[in-house]
C-alpha cells in the first residue's frame, strides 16, 4: 500500500511539474509591515505579465522562479497599501518588500490594489484564517477579547454550553483537536473553566484553524488543527499596549533588540476577582485563592537574509483554592525555538525543537493527618525539520518529518487517614511517535489547483511500565484481567504504524467562482479520558498502548465558493462534510477513569460518523460588515455494548448551530458591534423508569439507552461598544499613542441557558399513599445580563 501510494505521488508530481527550455532566474525575499517589521503571512506576489504569483508562508517568505525577461510585480495584503515594482529579472534577485498599512476605510483600501479573491482561487478549503483586527471587534465575556471564543463564531465550531473548555469541531470531541502555540501543543487551551482562553490577544497574530483538508505537514488529531502563531515583536521602535478590565488587566511590551535585526514582545495577563472581593468578604481568607495569570514572550534575531533564528515560550496557571489547603490548579508551560535557513533561492528550510508540559493538581484536607494530594501531567518534547522547495510558479514542495517523545503521569497521588499515608500513585507512561511527511501544491492550469499528500506515522508504547491483557466477559460491561506483566527499560510494548493521504483540488468555474473538493485522512494517538458533560482541567491523557488502539478519522468535504460585489463586498460557501471514525473510546456505566490502574478494563471503543452542510455569508465592506454561518449537522457513535448496539447521539452532537456577528461604524470614534448565538441542545442521558426501595426512588434505565433526551436549546446576543480616542491633539498634531474603551453586554436578554439537568428527591420524610416528591434542577452558569467595561491603550 505504500509503495503504490508513493509511485502514485510520484506520477502526479511529474505530471504537474513543468520543464522549461527557457534560462530560469528566481526572485525570492521577505514581506513584512513596514511600521514594525511583523513578517506578513500569506501576502500575494503577483506576476502582471503572466497573470500567476506566489503566496509568502508563514515565516513571510517567498520565491517566484521565472524565464528571464521585465516584469511588473504586485505586492498585496488585505489592510495595506499595494506596492508595484518593475524588475528585469536577468540573475537571481532578493527582493525584500516592506508593505505600509491604510489606516483608512476598508472599501478604500481594497480600491488601492486589485480585489482579492483568495478563498475562491486558493486550494486550501475547510479552513478559516482570523487576524487580531477582526477579533477585537468581536464583543467579548466581560469586556475581554478572545481566540477561542472567536472561532466558536464560525461554522462548524461550536461548544456544549458555557464554561466548558476547548471547542468542538464537525462532530469532534474537545480532545480530537490539536491546537498548537508557535508549533508547541497546548493540551488545555483554557483559563477560568472554559470563559477565556489561554492566548494572550496582545501576542496574537494570526490565527489559522484547519477543520478539514489537512496539509500533510500536519497531525496527531482527527478532528482539527489550530494553528496559532504569535507576533516577533517591533523591530523598528519600542511600544507598550495593554488594558484593564472588569475581571483582569494586560500589558504587552515589544521591541527591537536590534534595529532592523532582533525584536521582542513580553506580554503578561492577572486576573483579580479575588484581590478585589478580599476586602468585602472573609470567603478568601486562610489562603484561598481565584485567578489565572500567563506570561507569554518571543524574541528574534536574523543573521543574515539566510538565517535567521525564534525563541518563543509560553507559562500560565489557574487557581482555584478554598484555603491553604484545599483546591485544585492547572497550567501549561511551552518553549519553542526556530531555525530557518535558506538553501539557495529556492529551498526554504525551518528547524523547530519544543516543549510542552501540562500539569494539573487537587488537594482537599483540612489537616496534616486527614488529607489528600493528587497531580498529574503530560510533557511532551518534539523536533521537526521542514522543507519548502519552489520548483517553479506552479509547483510547491512541502517535505520533513516529526519525532516526538510523550512522558504521561496519571497521578502522582498520596492520601493520608489518621495520620497514616498511603501512595495511590500510578506509573508513568512512555510513548515515541514519529512521522515523514510530504506534500504538493499544485496549478496544472488558470482554472484547476490541487495540493496533495502523504504523511506516514509510527507510534511506539515504550517501557518501563505494566502490559495488560484482558477478555470481555460481557459486552459493555468492566473486562475481566487476564493477565499482568512489567516491562523493563525503554522497550517497545506495541508499535502502530498508519499511512495518512491527503488531497484537495480546486476548480475555477468563474473569476469569482469555484468548487472544491477534499479528503484526508488522520491518526490519533493520544487519547483525553473523559466521560463528563463538558472537558475540564482534571481529565486524563493517556496514550494508545496494547489495547488502546489509535483514532483514525477519514473526512471528506465538498463546497462550492463565491465572491459579489466589485471589490469582493461579500463572501458565499456553502460545504458539506462527511467523516467516517474507528477506535472511538467510550465508557461503560460507572467507569473510573482517575487514578485507576487498570484504566482500560472500563473503556469500550466503537466507530463513529459525523456529517454536516455549512453555510457562511460575510460581508467585508462598508460600515456595516461580519459574517452568518449556519451548520447543520450530526455526529453518532456505535459501540458495542451501548444503546443495545445502536447508534446513537456523541454528547457534543448539535444539529443546529446558528451565528450571527456583525460591526457598524457609527462615526470616525464609535463603533457598534453584536453577536447572536443560537445552538441546539446537547444530548444527554435521562432514566426511563424508576423503582421504590425503603422509601426511596432509584432510577435506571430500562432500554439501556444512551443519550436519549436533550436540553433545551442555547441562544445569547452580547452586544458591545467601542469608542476610540482622539487621533490629534487640540494644536493639529497627531497624537503619538491610541486608547479607546470597550462597554459591552454579555446576555443582554439575561437567558438561562442550561448546562446540563439533575434529578433529587425531596428531603422530607414520604407520607404513606402519597407520591413521593422529586425535583428537576437545571443548572445554569450564567443566568443574567452581565455588563462589562474595559479600558485599553498603545503607546
Amino acid at each position: 500500500m505504500f509503495t503504490k501510494a508513493i509511485k502514485l505521488f510520484s506520477v502526479l508530481l511529474f505530471i504537474s511539474s513543468t520543464v522549461w527550455a527557457e534560462v530560469n532566474f528566481t526572485v525570492q525575499g521577505f514581506v513584512k509591515d513596514q511600521s514594525s517589521g511583523e513578517i506578513l503571512i500569506g501576502s500575494t506576489i503577483y506576476v502582471k505579465e503572466l497573470g500567476t504569483g506566489a503566496q509568502t508562508n508563514v515565516y513571510g517568505f517567498y520565491s517566484l522562479t521565472l524565464p528571464a525577461g521585465k516584469y511588473t510585480l504586485e505586492y498585496r495584503y488585505l489592510g495595506y497599501v499595494t506596492k508595484q515594482l518593475d524588475i528585469e529579472l536577468v540573475q537571481n534577485q532578493e527582493m525584500d518588500v516592506e508593505l505600509t498599512s491604510e489606516n483608512v476605510q476598508l472599501e478604500e483600501i481594497v480600491i488601492n490594489g486589485i480585489p482579492e479573491d483568495q478563498n475562491v482561487t486558493s486550494t486550501e478549503m475547510s479552513t478559516v484564517q482570523l487576524d487580531i483586527k477582526t477579533i477585537l471587534k468581536v464583543p467579548a465575556f466581560l469586556g475581554e477579547v478572545d481566540v477561542i471564543k472567536s472561532i466558536q463564531l464560525l461554522p462548524g465550531v461550536s461548544t456544549v454550553g458555557e464554561g466548558a473548555s476547548g471547542f468542538n469541531v464537525r462532530g469532534g470531541s474537545v480532545g480530537q483537536n490539536l491546537v498548537l502555540l508557535d508549533e508547541a501543543p497546548v493540551y488545555n487551551s483554557s483559563h477560568l473553566l472554559g470563559f477565556f482562553s489561554v492566548f494572550n490577544p496582545d501576542a496574537v497574530k494570526d490565527i489559522k484553524l484547519y477543520k478539514g483538508g489537512v496539509p500533510a505537514r500536519y497531525g496527531g488529531r482527527i478532528a482539527s488543527i489550530l494553528d496559532i502563531r504569535m507576533k516577533d515583536g517591533n523591530a523598528k521602535k519600542f511600544g507598550v499596549q495593554g488594558g484593564v478590565g472588569t475581571i483582569f488587566s494586560r500589558l504587552a511590551i515589544e521591541g527591537p533588540t536590534i534595529k532592523d535585526k532582533g525584536s521582542f514582545i513580553l506580554a503578561g495577563r492577572r486576573s483579580y476577582a479575588d484581590i478585589l472581593a478580599r476586602p468585602f468578604t472573609d470567603v478568601l481568607d486562610n489562603g484561598a485563592k481565584l485567578n489565572f495569570y500567563d506570561l507569554t514572550f518571543k524574541t528574534n534575531y536574523k543573521f543574515n537574509h539566510n538565517n535567521t533564528v525564534y525563541l518563543s515560550a509560553y507559562l500560565g496557571r489557574d487557581k482555584f483554592l478554598f484555603d491553604r489547603n484545599q483546591g485544585f490548579s492547572w497550567g501549561n508551560k511551552t518553549a519553542t525555538i526556530r531555525w530557518n535557513h535558506l538553501f539557495g533561492d529556492r529551498l526554504f528550510s525551518n528547524f523547530t525543537t519544543f516543549f510542552s508540559d501540562y500539569d494539573y493538581s487537587l488537594a482537599f484536607g483540612e489537616n496534616e493527618m486527614d488529607r489528600f494530594e493528587w497531580n498529574s501531567r503530560i510533557r511532551t518534547v518534539n523536533f521537526k525539520p521542514e522543507f519548502t522547495y519552489f520548483i517553479n510558479t506552479n509547483n510547491e514542495l512541502i517535505f520533513g518529518g516529526d519525532l516526538i517523545y510523550y512522558t504521561f503521569n496519571p497521578a502522582n497521588a498520596i492520601g493520608v487517614s489518621d495520620g497514616v499515608a498511603v501512595d495511590i500513585s500510578l506509573d508513568k507512561k512512555y510513548a515515541f511517535e514519529s512521522a515523514l511527511f510530504i506534500g504538493n501544491n499544485t496549478k496544472f492550469n488558470d482554472a484547476i489547483s490541487a495540493e496533495y499528500g502523504l504523511r506516514l506515522t509510527n507510534f511506539q508504547y515504550m517501557g518501563p511500565g505494566n502490559v495488560y491483557e484482558w477478555e470481555t466477559i460481557e459486552v459493555g460491561k468492566r473486562k475481566e484481567l487476564v493477565s499482568e506483566a512489567h516491562i523493563d527499560g525503554r522497550k517497545s510494548i506495541s508499535s502502530d504504524i498508519n499511512l495518512e493521504p491527503r488531497a484537495s483540488l480546486k476548480v475555477q468555474t468563474g473569476s469569482k467562482t469555484s468548487i472544491k473538493a477534499s479528503y484526508n485522512r488522520m491518526s490519533q494517538y493520544v487519547h483525553l479520558i473523559s466521560n463528563t458533560t463538558a472537558s475540564n482541567p482534571l481529565d486524563v491523557w493517556t496514550p494508545t498502548t496494547n489495547n488502546i488502539k489509535p483514532e483514525i478519522g477519514d473526512q471528506y468535504a465538498l463546497g462550492v465558493f463565491k465572491n459579489f460585489g466589485p471589490n469582493n463586498d461579500y463572501e458565499f460557501s456553502v460545504e458539506g462534510y462527511y467523516r467516517d471514525t474507528k477506535n472511538q473510546i467510550e465508557y461503560i456505566d460507572g467507569a473510573e477513569i482517575l487514578i485507576n490502574e487498570y484504566l482500560e478494563g472500563d473503556l469500550l471503543y466503537g466507530i463513529g460518523k459525523a456529517m454536516g452542510l455549512e453555510f457562511y455569508l460575510k460581508k467585508n465592506t462598508g460600515k456595516l460588515n461580519g459574517w452568518i454561518s449556519y451548520t447543520l449537522g450530526s455526529s453518532e457513535l456505535k459501540v458495542d455494548g451501548i444503546n443495545n448496539s445502536e447508534w446513537y447521539p456523541a454528547r457534543f452532537d448539535q444539529r443546529h448551530n446558528l451565528k450571527v456577528v456583525g460591526y457598524y461604524e457609527l462615526s470616525p470614534r464609535w463603533t457598534l458591534s453584536a453577536n447572536f448565538t443560537y445552538l441546539s441542545g446537547t444530548p444527554t442521558t435521562f432514566p426511563t423508569d424508576r423503582f421504590t426501595q425503603q422509601d426511596y426512588l432509584i432510577p435506571y434505565n430500562a432500554f439501556d439507552s444512551r443519550n436519549n433526551v436533550r436540553i433545551p436549546n442555547f441562544h445569547r446576543l452580547d452586544i458591545s461598544a467601542t469608542l476610540y480616542g482622539k487621533k490629534y491633539k487640540r494644536d493639529g498634531r497627531l497624537r503619538k499613542n491610541s486608547d479607546y474603551w470597550v462597554f459591552g453586554f454579555y446576555n443582554v436578554y439575561a437567558r438561562r441557558n442550561p448546562f446540563s439537568i439533575y434529578f433529587s428527591q425531596g428531603t422530607d420524610r414520604p407520607v404513606p399513599g402519597m407520591p413521593i416528591e422529586t425535583f428537576a434542577t437545571q443548572v445554569s452558569i450564567i443566568g443574567t445580563i452581565i455588563p462589562a467595561i474595559s479600558y485599553n491603550f498603545n503607546f
